[in-house]
């Protein structure tokens, strides 16, 4: 009789604890949401502490960041954008940039501010900045159009001519200079020759400019602009070529050995 009452209760007492699991999965427990934060109920931004902990121990999030990763209270709308969103604002266009070549084909751009940072789910801000094209011809483009003709130094003029008679009128020299320049590219055709190998790419050369083959602008034809790249030709060694980009000058100079001249 004892057995039989104490089976019916482990029965009864199984019954209930199945019920009382089925009535937890099938009512929803009440989610907890940003009405229920103690302090501030919505946080502006991206705010990591701004969270709710849900009685299924789950969290979501009351900052306005949350609307972008979609991690939002259930009640963010209703509490957090009652004010009416404010869509971003900007300023006027600023006037566009110098071209970014001097000579050739470049780009400029312009830029404007945000007068008013959106709000509450307004519209996001345009694009705050504008580029173009543009091809500049500043005055210093006709010298980069310039080639320059180079020899080795061992071409370097430093005796006085002995056909030279007292009567006859002296040349007059001017001072030289020297430049130095990086070199960006050479052809193949400049491993032929002993003095053009060392033209090789990345490597600074000094040039010097000597008075016999100065312009009248008392300057040496090619011989390059600051930050531009502009072409060489090696006048006794067939098939070597390049380009390089000039990074600083000095007046009466001397170049070391084995440089260039200039012709």
């Amino acid at each position: 009789m004892r057995g039989h009452g104490w089976r019916a209760a482990r029965i009864g007492f199984y019954f209930c604890a199945f019920y009382a699991l089925l009535c937890t999965e099938l009512v929803p427990t009440a989610e907890a949401g940003c009405r229920e934060r103690q302090s501030q109920n919505c946080c502006p931004d991206r705010d990591n502490k701004c969270l709710e902990r849900t009685r299924r121990n789950t969290v979501c999030y009351c900052d306005s960041y949350c609307q972008k990763t979609r991690d939002c209270c259930e009640d963010y709308q209703d509490v957090c954008l009652i004010s009416a969103a404010i869509d971003c604002v900007v300023g006027s266009w600023g006037p566009w940039s110098s071209c970014s070549s001097p000579c050739g084909v470049g780009s400029k751009e312009r830029t404007r501010q945000v007068s008013v940072p959106p709000r509450n789910g307004g519209t996001p801000c345009p694009d705050l900045r504008q580029r173009r094209g543009c091809f500049g011809n500043n005055v210093i483009c006709d010298n980069a159009k310039e080639v320059a003709k180079i020899l080795p130094d061992s071409f370097k003029r430093t005796f006085k001519d002995p056909w030279r008679r007292p009567h006859m009128r002296m040349k007059e020299e001017k001072n030289g200079y020297c430049v130095y320049l990086r070199v960006k590219q050479a052809s193949p055709g400049c491993r032929l020759k002993l003095w053009s190998a060392q033209l090789v790419q990345e490597r600074l050369i000094c040039a010097e400019c000597q008075s016999d083959a100065m312009s009248k602008s008392d300057r040496c034809a090619g011989d390059g602009l600051k930050d531009v790249r502009t072409f060489w030709t090696a006048a006794s060694a067939p098939g070597c070529h390049g380009s390089w980009v000039r990074e600083l000058s000095s007046e009466s100079c001397r170049c070391p050995p084995y440089s260039v001249l200039f012709v």
